[in-house]
C-alpha cells in the first residue's frame, strides 16, 4: 500500500489514557450522531450531468459505518479529513442501537449503498467501518452479493475472527455474533471466489477491545485483503487518529489492490 505516515509507538498505559480521552469527548458529541443523516439532494432530471464513472478521474462515494452502540458522529474527524482531501461524497450511516441480528444491519447497508448509487451516479461505492461496522460491511460483501457496488472494504480495529473481550457482555446478541465461535463468524470462514471488493484491515497492538489484537486482522484465501499494523493507538481512537486517516486515504486512493494478507508496520 506504500509507505504510510509513521506512527509513534505508544506505551500502552498512554494509548488507554487516549482512548480514555476520546471516549469523554465522544460522549459530547454523541447526541448530534443519533439522528439520520439527510443525503444531499439529487441533480434536477432536465439538464443533469452523465452518471459518473466509479473508476478513473472521479472518486466514488465513502459511506462510513460506526460501531457497536455508537453512530456517526464517531466520524466526524475523518469526515472532514477526506473532505480536506478531494472527496466530495462522504455520508455516513446509522443502524439503529437495538439491532439484534448483524445480517439484517448488513441488509441496511445494502439499501444505503444502492440508494447511493442511484442518487450519485456511481456504480461502486467504498466503505470504512469501525469495529462492528467493518463486520457488517464485510457481511454485506461476502455473503450478499455486496462485492458488485462495493470497491474497497476499510476496517478499524473490526473482530474478523471474533474477539474474546468481556464475556459478560455476551447477553446482547451482537456482542454474541462477533465471538469467535458465533454463526457470523463461521459465514465469514465460508469459501468467497471471486470476490471483487479489496479490504485493507487497520489492526493495532494496543487495541484492548480486540482479544487477541490480531483478530483484527483479515486472513481468508480468497479475499484480496491488507493488514495495516498500528502500533500505539487504542481502539476508540481509530476513527480519529489523523496518521489512521491518512493510511485510509492512500487505501482509497490507491490504484490497484496490494499484495494479498500482507502486514505493513507504521510505527510513529
Amino acid at each position: 500500500m506504500g509507505a504510510l505516515p509513521v506512527l509513534r509507538a505508544i506505551p500502552p498505559l498512554r494509548a488507554t489514557v487516549v482512548d480514555v480521552a476520546v471516549l469523554a469527548a465522544h460522549l459530547l458529541l454523541y447526541p448530534t450522531g443519533i439522528a439520520q443523516e439527510r443525503p444531499a439532494p439529487a441533480p434536477a432530471a432536465a439538464g443533469s450531468p452523465a452518471p459518473l464513472p466509479t473508476e478513473g478521474r472521479a472518486r466514488p462515494p465513502v459511506l462510513l459505518l460506526h460501531g457497536f452502540i455508537d453512530n456517526r458522529s464517531v466520524f466526524v474527524l475523518l469526515r472532514r479529513s477526506l473532505l480536506r482531501h478531494g472527496w466530495h461524497q462522504v455520508e455516513a450511516v446509522n443502524y439503529p442501537p437495538l439491532t439484534g441480528d448483524l445480517r439484517w444491519a448488513a441488509e441496511l447497508l445494502g439499501r444505503h449503498v444502492e440508494e447511493l448509487c442511484a442518487r450519485t451516479g456511481h456504480h461502486r461505492v467504498d466503505v470504512v467501518g469501525h469495529s462492528l461496522g467493518g463486520l457488517i460491511a464485510r457481511y454485506y460483501v461476502q455473503r450478499r452479493g455486496g462485492d458488485a457496488r462495493v470497491r474497497t472494504v476499510v476496517t478499524l480495529g473490526t473482530p474478523h475472527s471474533g474477539t474474546r473481550v468481556a464475556p459478560l457482555m455476551s447477553a446482547h446478541p451482537l456482542v454474541r455474533q462477533m465471538r469467535p465461535d458465533s454463526e457470523v463468524i463461521a459465514e465469514l470462514a465460508l469459501p468467497a471466489p471471486h470476490c471483487r471488493t479489496r479490504f485493507v484491515a487497520f489492526w493495532s497492538t494496543a487495541d484492548q477491545v480486540m482479544v487477541p489484537a490480531r483478530t483484527a486482522r483479515i486472513a481468508h484465501p480468497d479475499l484480496r485483503a491488507e493488514n495495516v499494523r498500528v502500533d500505539g493507538v487504542g481502539h476508540l481512537a481509530l476513527p480519529v487518529n489523523a496518521a489512521v486517516a491518512a493510511g485510509i486515504r492512500e487505501a482509497l486512493t490507491a490504484a490497484h489492490a496490494a499484495r494479498a494478507d500482507r502486514d505493513v508496520t507504521a510505527v510513529a
